[in-house]
């Protein structure tokens, strides 16, 4: 039992942090909050944290009543989890940050509306709490109907935000030291990781389905 819940913790800390990528976002942030003061940097870091893990808890929680609304199986999930992630790591490994590009935003009168607006999108939604974030912790909270493993996947949920809080937090000294390269390396090393997990999504998903088409049953012994 606890060395199942310590690999499921594992593979929760893992593929959250993959899917997050605190490192991705810390260039997006530092951008976004250039010209804002730091206490105003630092109250659009935690409110993009906080929105991000109250979503994704959401997710955790709703995954289900979701599948049943609209008939989805978690093979399905899996599957279409693993296509996606498998996408995401390859353009990990090949140093694209697609998913921080965005366009220098507008600068508004309310400095306090353009802080919380920020906070929400694009940091909140999509660059912590993506498609790809959301679909790991529906796929992992109906692995294990356990109370104790959930509670694993809660804490590994707040783990990871609160790492991402902390690279927001430092982000201009964090980029000052990795450099361009150094952020390229960090992210084609996660790219790799990424790709074995939607591997193991994938097939994991794949192989339930092909028994039921194909009717595979065990052969019994006379």
């Amino acid at each position: 039992m606890a060395h199942s819940l310590m690999e499921f913790a594992l593979l929760c800390l893992t593929s959250l942090f993959t899917m997050i990528n605190p490192v991705s976002i810390t260039p997006v942030f530092s951008s976004i909050t250039a010209d804002l003061p730091v206490q105003q940097a630092r109250h659009v870091a935690l409110k993009a944290t906080m929105t991000a893990f109250a979503i994704l808890v959401t997710f955790a929680l709703t995954g289900s009543i979701i599948f049943k609304v609209f008939a989805i199986s978690v093979n399905s999930l899996k599957i279409v989890g693993g296509v996606l992630f498998f996408l995401m790591g390859y353009e990990m490994v090949q140093a694209r940050m697609g998913r921080t590009r965005i366009d220098k935003q507008e600068e508004m009168e309310d400095l306090e509306e353009y802080t919380n607006n920020v906070a929400i999108t694009p940091l909140a939604i999509p660059l912590i709490c993506g498609p790809g974030a959301i679909a790991t912790v529906i796929i992992l909270m109906e692995q294990h109907k356990d109370i104790l493993f959930r509670s694993v996947l809660f804490l590994s949920i707040l783990t990871v935000i609160g790492v991402t809080y902390l690279f927001l937090l430092f982000a201009k000294p964090i980029m000052d030291r990795l450099g361009e390269s150094g952020n390229k390396v960090l992210m084609r090393i996660m790219g790799l990781i990424v790709m074995v997990i939607a591997v193991e999504y994938f097939f994991g998903g794949l192989k339930p389905m092909l028994r039921d088409i194909f009717e595979i049953v065990p052969l019994s012994n006379p």
